[in-house]
């Protein structure tokens, strides 16, 4: 794979999935079978664009959503207690890595205790990939190496470039296995499983059951940042695929489902319309009041973490839980 020396620490490996026509025909093939489906749907996964990323990174900062904050004060309090549990010979590599910001104390403590080390970047967003190289350009002894593909692909790649002895630690952080379905991170974790050998474990972020209040204020904030987020999807589908959405037509909603403990964000169609999206060969109708569904965030109890852990195949070695804004970090290990 070749690769382009950045600076003595950091590397930028180019996947042969660097926005390759399978990445965009994956796209159009995803929008017109989401939009066929009833209810609508759209896969959470094409939010981060350049534009979705930048939006995300505001979303964080916002005093509503507490997640992330919580995400990385538990990766700063914990991460000299993981790099001892996993080191010696151990190479990282991220699911979703975005900017890259608060995995940098996890690398700090890992080369720490063990000199050099190489992580891998996946994420679909190669803004994202390029921003999470110049964020980590400050860690010494950190190789960086950067995938633009989907997880699955990603882990396969990293399969194959793991050198004999070396261990692997995946991160999945952020509570994006909200983002599943219930049965479908069941499907995902023990996926992610397969990959792994006895030595290798996952840390994982998941968000926590919370006053209902304080939830639907998450993702719809008073500034309505999260759903400029939202109606980006609709953009890049015109913008990638020549579509024709009209964004005043649609707006923004986010609801409550509480049989599932799950957070829903739909665009709600304010009338009935018709749109063409030439990339993906569809035109799809509209009545006034249907919605696209574009995310699920589910929440978990952490009782319910551990035994996830259990039937994906893993032990769970530690949970360490954010008493501010309730989040849960596990560290799920394979023996």
């Amino acid at each position: 794979m070749p690769a382009t020396l950045l600076t003595p620490r950091v590397v930028t490996t180019e996947a042969p999935c660097l926005k390759t026509a399978n990445v965009i025909e994956q796209f159009a093939t995803d929008v017109r079978e989401g939009l066929r489906k009833f209810p609508k749907k759209l896969s959470a996964k094409y939010f981060y664009d350049e534009i979705g990323s930048a939006l995300f990174d505001v979303i964080t900062l916002l005093p509503e959503y507490g997640l992330t904050r919580a995400d990385e004060r538990l990766l700063r309090r914990n991460a000299e207690t993981l790099a001892l549990r996993l080191t010696p010979d151990l190479i990282v590599a991220e699911l979703g890595s975005g900017s890259g910001r608060k995995t940098k104390p996890i690398l700090r403590a890992i080369s720490e205790l063990q000199g050099p080390l190489t992580y891998y970047a996946i994420d679909g967003s190669l803004t994202a990939l390029e921003r999470c190289s110049h964020e980590l350009a400050g860690v010494p002894g950190a190789q960086v190496r950067t995938l633009q593909c989907f997880y699955e692909e990603g882990l396969e790649r990293i399969a194959e470039y793991r050198s004999r002895g070396e261990r692997l630690l995946v991160l999945f952080l952020g509570s994006s296995i909200g983002n599943f379905e219930r049965d479908e991170a069941a499907a995902f974790l023990a996926q992610v499983r397969s990959h792994l050998q006895p030595g290798d474990a996952l840390l994982l972020g998941a968000d926590l059951v919370k006053p209902v209040p304080q939830l639907l204020e998450a993702y719809d904030d008073p500034p309505g940042v999260t759903a400029a987020f939202n109606l980006n999807l609709l953009a890049r589908i015109n913008r990638e695929l020549g579509a024709d959405f009209d964004l005043s037509n649609f707006s923004h909603e986010a609801r409550w489902c509480a049989s599932e403990r799950r957070i829903e964000m739909h665009l709600c169609s304010l009338a009935s319309q018709v749109v063409t999206i030439p990339g993906a060969d569809c035109r799809v109708s509209f009545e006034q009041g249907e919605t696209i569904w574009t995310e699920s965030s589910h929440k978990f109890m952490p009782d319910e973490l551990s035994q996830m852990a259990v039937h994906a195949g893993f032990i769970c070695e530690a949970q360490w839980i954010d008493e501010e804004w309730p989040f849960a970090e596990n560290l799920w290990v394979v023996e």
